[in-house]
């Protein structure tokens, strides 16, 4: 007998696909908990049952550079998720943020396929 089902995706074509589908997804151990990304087949703690879960979308800056050049300046950010995994990522509206600023991820359209950006939050005074 013959398998002529489709393979399953790999980590990163999943994640890949998952966004073209407008949904952030990460993924969890289902024994641990631990939430990881990049897209991965096991955690570093070495558990392997991995599942995709939405993330909340909701993270702080943790670290941010600016480059500027001649055709216009971008940012390059590492966002810490409320997950606790961290992510490379862009604010695309604005030329930089403060460290520890909150931030809500949107998938957004790119010439290269869609990727996840992130906007400041404006937090209320307490």
């Amino acid at each position: 007998m013959s398998n002529t089902g489709t393979p399953p995706l790999g980590p990163q074509a999943a994640y890949e696909r998952y966004l073209t589908e407008g949904r952030f997804m990460i993924q969890r151990a289902k024994s641990t908990g631990e939430h990881v990304f990049y897209p991965r087949v096991t955690t570093p703690s070495g558990a392997t049952d991995l599942e995709w879960v939405p993330a909340a979308g909701t993270g702080r800056v943790y670290a941010i550079t600016v480059t500027r050049g001649r055709s216009g300046s971008y940012n390059v950010a590492l966002i810490q998720l409320d997950e606790g995994v961290r992510m490379m990522s862009t604010l695309p509206d604005v030329e930089t943020a403060p460290i520890g600023a909150r931030v809500r991820a949107r998938i957004e359209a790119a010439g290269e396929g869609p990727r996840v950006v992130f906007d400041l939050i404006e937090e209320s005074a307490a």
